[in-house]
């Protein structure tokens, strides 16, 4: 049976980084969920249709041909045969993404493609994005929540970026907002272990969580 490590977290807060490196040092697969939305949101504005309707995106949806390749540390992705692996990673797809993605038809079916990539994913996987300790992987062997506080968030995003850290809190504080209604969703569900990286630097928040991992699985 393969391992599967769920780690949830705010926008900003490193996901992305700590599990692909995260997947890596275990020899783990690595699915970053959020390149589903965006994909979504790619193809939806590709086709000249707009995010922010639903009945532009669930038209798209109907032909969303979607599909990644998995390998341990990183992946590509494939809108209807097309690799769009750097297409998807603009600002304007980023908040088409967070658009597209309150949309529960989208979620649903979108979360069905994750369970399945999750079940043939061997010897293991890391799992990251919104959702995913209490939705999509709620059985997972070890859940996490990964945040830092607002500020770092920010900076790191904005170092990352080449843009005004303020600028960035704004757009973090919207798409918190549109992702999850109010909430900063910062307080961990029961069984998920909080890490905040506030004060730790990328390796170290990649061992905190390989050190959780392999102190909650057998050892091969």
């Amino acid at each position: 049976m393969n391992t599967v490590v769920g780690i949830d977290g705010p926008a900003g807060s490193g996901k992305s980084s700590v599990a692909r490196r995260s997947a890596s040092e275990l020899g783990f697969q690595f699915l970053d969920t959020g390149a589903a939305y965006r994909s979504l949101a790619w193809l939806t504005m590709e086709r000249g249709a707009d995010p922010a309707n639903r009945e532009h995106v669930l038209a798209v949806l109907d032909g969303f041909d979607y599909d990644i390749t998995l390998e341990s540390g990183s992946q590509r992705v494939l809108v209807n045969g097309r690799d769009v692996t750097g297409d998807i990673r603009t600002e304007q797809v980023s908040r088409a993404a967070s658009q597209v993605a309150v949309i529960p038809e989208v979620r649903r079916t979108v979360n069905e493609i994750f369970r399945r990539l999750i079940k043939t994913a061997e010897p293991g996987i890391v799992v990251e994005g919104r959702d995913i300790t209490t939705v999509v992987a709620p059985d997972a062997d070890v859940r996490i929540l990964l945040t830092a506080s607002e500020v770092v968030r920010a900076e790191r995003r904005a170092a990352e970026l080449g843009e005004s850290a303020e600028e960035i809190l704004r757009r973090m504080r919207e798409r918190d907002t549109r992702d999850r209604g109010n909430s900063d969703f910062l307080e961990p569900a029961e069984g998920v272990v909080l890490v905040d990286s506030s004060d730790l630097n990328l390796p170290q928040t990649v061992q905190a969580v390989v050190n959780l991992v392999r102190g909650r699985t057998p050892k091969q």
